[in-house]
This record gives C-alpha cells, sequence and structure tokens, in this order.
C-alpha cells in the first residue's frame, strides 16, 4: 500500500508539472497578444470594443469543440492544447486592460500633457501605471481559467492532471477523480495567491496620490 501511494505521488506531482507547463505557457502567449493590444486600442473605442467582440465570440465557442478543431490543423499533443487555452485567455486579460487605462481620470492626462510627456509616456507613465491593478486581476482570472481548462487538455493527449480524472472515470476510481480534481483546484489557488500578492507589491507605486503629486510638481 506505502509503495502504492509513493508511486502514485510521484505520477500526481510529474502530472501536476505538465499541467502547469500547459497552462503557463497559454498564458505567457495570451499576455504577449492581448496587453499590447489592448494598450494600442485602449483610446480608440470601436476598435477596441471590435476586438473585444472578437474575443467574447471565441470564449463562447465549447472547450472540447474548440480543442478538437485544433486536431486536424495541428495535431495531437500539447501545440493544439497550448493554441486553444491561448485563445481562451485571451479575453480577462484585453477587456481588464482596456478598462483599466478608460478608467484613468482625464485630468491626470492632462495634467500630464501639461508637464510635457509625450503620448507613449502618458501611457506608459501614467495610464498602465494606474491601471496596473485592474490589469493584474485580469490576467489573474485568465490563469484560473487556463488552469481549469488545461484538465481538458487530456482528450488530445497533451498530458496533465486530466489524465488521472479521465483515467478514474473510465475505471470508476472515485478517490483518483477526487486527487486530480483536488491538485486542478490547488495549483489554480496558488497561482491566483501568488499573483495576488505580486498586484499588492506593486499597487503601492501606481497609486493615482503619487502620480497626482508628480504632476503637481
Amino acid at each position: 500500500m506505502f509503495n502504492y501511494l509513493s508511486e502514485l505521488g510521484v505520477i500526481v506531482f510529474d502530472k501536476m508539472a505538465e499541467h502547469l507547463f500547459i497552462a503557463s505557457i497559454a498564458l505567457v502567449m495570451g499576455i504577449v497578444v492581448a496587453l499590447p493590444i489592448a494598450i494600442l486600442l485602449a483610446n480608440k473605442k470601436k476598435l477596441a470594443q471590435f476586438a473585444i467582440s472578437i474575443c467574447t465570440i471565441l470564449q463562447t465557442i465549447p472547450s472540447l469543440a474548440l480543442l478538437a478543431i485544433m486536431v486536424p490543423l495541428f495535431g495531437i499533443g500539447i501545440l493544439p492544447a497550448v493554441i486553444a487555452l491561448f485563445i481562451y485567455s485571451l479575453l480577462p486579460i484585453l477587456r481588464n486592460t482596456v478598462l483599466g487605462m478608460r478608467s484613468i481620470d482625464p485630468s491626470l492626462i492632462d495634467a500630464a500633457k501639461g508637464m510635457g510627456m509625450s503620448e507613449k509616456q502618458i501611457i506608459i507613465q501614467v495610464q498602465m501605471s494606474l491601471a496596473l491593478p485592474v490589469i493584474m486581476a485580469g490576467i489573474r482570472l485568465s490563469a484560473v481559467y487556463v488552469i481549469g481548462w488545461t484538465t481538458l487538455a487530456s482528450f488530445i493527449g497533451a498530458g496533465g492532471i486530466g489524465d488521472l480524472i479521465f483515467s478514474g472515470l473510465a475505471n470508476f476510481d472515485i478517490p483518483l477523480i477526487i486527487l486530480g480534481t483536488l491538485s486542478v483546484t490547488t495549483m489554480a489557488l496558488f497561482v491566483d495567491l501568488m499573483l495576488g500578492k505580486l498586484e499588492k507589491r506593486l499597487a503601492p507605486r501606481t497609486s493615482s496620490k503619487k502620480i497626482g503629486g508628480m504632476s503637481n510638481g
């Protein structure tokens, strides 16, 4: 029994590593693509709404259907899973970044212009800085979603904790199903906690008081 539990523990950690690897690649790709697009389109309402609408439509595609679509295009394994998860990761990051940058008090932007700051400086030093907590909230939400959806990647041979859950379903092994479910939940909560701490560390540097004090100087 001890050997079985020990072996199972090793398998679980291996599957968790696979799971986080797939989810991390998809999330990083989502950040790299969605963040610049949102920054560029934040001040262009129609284009920003169009981009958000496209991502919303993609988000409504059922997970299994999207994974099935990826297989004829990219085969089976990690690549199609990462691409599908990347698509799902876009909406929270894009939407929160646009909303965050639009929520900045116009008087702060006017003050920055009065100081002679360029449009690029205003976007980076004022809008992005103040919108950072909202942007991080979108990244946190996307991270939790992606970790959850990565479970389904097992259907196309990508691995991860989904292997344990679906193996448990196939063999009516309830403890294995519970173990897999708890593993995914633990990963999602841990990542959300870590990103939440990062968000809090970044927030004091981007307080409106600090920017306001800068503009008054």
